[in-house]
């Protein structure tokens, strides 16, 4: 039987319409890659990737999705599939963003304050609507990670069970955008408490650390990559040829 398939997901986080990253997600600590962020979708799909995981990072603040014009845009390529995430928190926006053309919508914040429009909208778009759940040292945070909801990261996910939700994503706030590399540990500990897929999020610095995650099989679907594919860290052939050998590794 053939191992089951890892994803990656190359990041783009908005911030006023450009290609940002965080350190430690952190408003004031961006770093500026590309002015256009409609080019660097086309960088990465250019480059083989085959979804792109775009989050609006003042929509994540405000509650309301305040980059649009640049994730239409993203959107319009048509290269990709695009998952995104960031000030999401009502049916309407879900169903005018997947009316856009976007394949998955990642709902954070509403998953804490507002988890019965999350299972209504995980029931109305089975498979699409992924949870994500953002924390630092064990405890998991809201509204652009500046709010302590006092939960733990498998106490909200666990929420979702049987829900319809196609995905966890799960970031380390702690490690985001910090090239620390990611936490093999507490994602695969997520991952096997949950019969939902987990996607990781956070830190990643080398090829080595989506070798760890891909050799997790039970449960880690894929992980998102951002500031290590900026920075060159890691190439889009490297990211690939260390999730494509080891589970093709696995498969044997």
């Amino acid at each position: 039987m053939s191992a089951p398939a890892f994803t990656l997901y190359p990041a783009i986080d908005l911030k006023a319409g450009r290609c940002v990253r965080l350190l430690h997600g952190r408003m004031d600590q961006a770093t500026v890659y590309n002015e256009d962020a409609e080019d660097q979708a086309r960088v990465f799909a250019a480059a083989g990737f085959d979804w792109i995981h775009v989050v609006d990072l003042d929509g994540a603040f405000s509650g309301q999705s305040e980059n649009a014009v640049a994730i239409k845009a993203i959107v319009s390529t048509k290269a990709v599939k695009v998952q995104l995430g960031g000030g999401v928190r009502n049916m309407a926006a879900v169903e005018a963003w997947f009316d856009c053309g976007l394949e998955r919508i990642i709902l954070g914040t509403a998953a804490v304050r507002d988890p019965d429009f999350v299972k209504a909208a995980a029931s109305a778009f089975p498979g699409r609507i992924v949870v994500g759940v953002d924390a630092k040292d064990g405890r998991v945070k809201t509204d652009g990670w500046a709010e302590d909801t006092g939960h733990t990261a498998s106490e909200i996910a666990k929420r979702f069970e049987d829900q319809g939700v196609g995905a966890i994503v799960y970031t380390d706030i702690g490690r985001d955008g910090a090239l620390s590399g990611v936490n093999v540990e507490a994602t695969a500990a997520l991952a096997d408490a949950l019969a939902i897929p987990v996607i990781a999020s956070g830190g990643v610095a080398s090829a080595g650390d989506i070798e760890a995650l891909a050799s997790h099989t039970a449960g880690i679907a894929g992980v998102i990559i951002g500031r290590a594919l900026y920075d060159g860290r890691i190439t889009p052939k490297a990211a690939m040829a260390a999730a494509e050998g080891v589970r093709q590794r696995d498969s044997i």
